[in-house]
């Protein structure tokens, strides 16, 4: 059976990490697959929206131990491909233009904490157990985890949280800013439908830009940023597409 499971319906792509007895641990094939999907989803004209969820009631428990080791006795070469494969699928998540959203329960430790960290939208559960628990190995983060974490929450939450372990629940991660909003466990499907189907209806072309407006207004100063969205405003009100949207603003009730 493939680790990773890509569904499409109604603007929506479904990715499932299918791993479901390891806890949807990161393996280099399930990387490659979970890129692979990724981008499939994302060239596809039809998807508004990609989720990323995990089987069985966890979300992802990291590296899969049992391969590290195997690809650690074969050598550097090899095991540094499975970083690699789990790093282009992290980076699959920003190159699309359709915002991923991850809807994240159980499990989220490691690895896909990382993958959390990747995603442009994260929905929790107010009972995951979220953490870099690397260092409770002795190991040291190799999807992003270095990288990203102190982009989202400082220096200072990121290295306490790295060098402690510690854990998080999903309310933590929302007061943290390390996910959108949590729910808990009797409500959490529905809410991420709602939220999903919402996006999903939103026009694609304004989604994508605020995404992309986002993305790259981070990795560059704030005037240049600035420049971006200036240019991008007066293009989709000047478009084909402004007509449309200036009249449904000026229409609006509140949405």
């Amino acid at each position: 059976m493939p680790p990773v499971r890509l569904e499409i319906a109604d603007g929506i792509a479904r990715i499932t990490l299918d791993r479901p007895d390891a806890m949807n641990a990161v393996t280099t094939a399930l990387a490659v697959s979970l890129e692979q999907a990724i981008r499939v989803a994302g060239g596809d004209g039809s998807v508004s929206v990609v989720v990323i969820r995990g089987a069985g009631g966890n979300f992802c428990a990291g590296g899969d131990f049992a391969e590290v080791q195997r690809l650690r006795a074969e050598g550097p070469a090899a095991l540094r491909s499975l970083f690699e494969s789990f790093r282009g699928a992290c980076e699959a998540v920003g190159a699309i233009a359709q915002p991923v959203i991850a809807v994240v329960e159980g499990i989220a430790m490691a690895g896909g904490f990382e993958l959390m960290q990747a995603s442009d939208v994260v929905l929790v559960r107010d009972d995951a157990r979220i953490s870099d628990n690397h260092v409770n190995f002795g190991m040291v983060p190799g999807g992003g985890g270095s990288q990203r974490l102190p982009r989202i929450v400082g220096p200072q939450r990121a290295l306490g949280l790295l060098l402690s372990g510690d854990r998080l629940t999903g309310v933590d991660a929302v007061e943290w800013g390390l996910a959108y909003r949590s729910f808990p466990a009797e409500a959490f499907d529905a809410e991420v439908e709602r939220f999903v189907s919402r996006l999903a209806t939103r026009r694609p072309d304004a989604v994508r830009t605020i995404k992309r407006l986002v993305r790259e207004g981070l990795s560059t100063d704030l005037g240049s940023g600035l420049d971006l969205e200036l240019d991008a405003v007066v293009d989709h009100i000047a478009g084909a597409a402004g007509g449309a949207s200036v009249s449904a603003f000026a229409d609006r009730k509140d949405k």
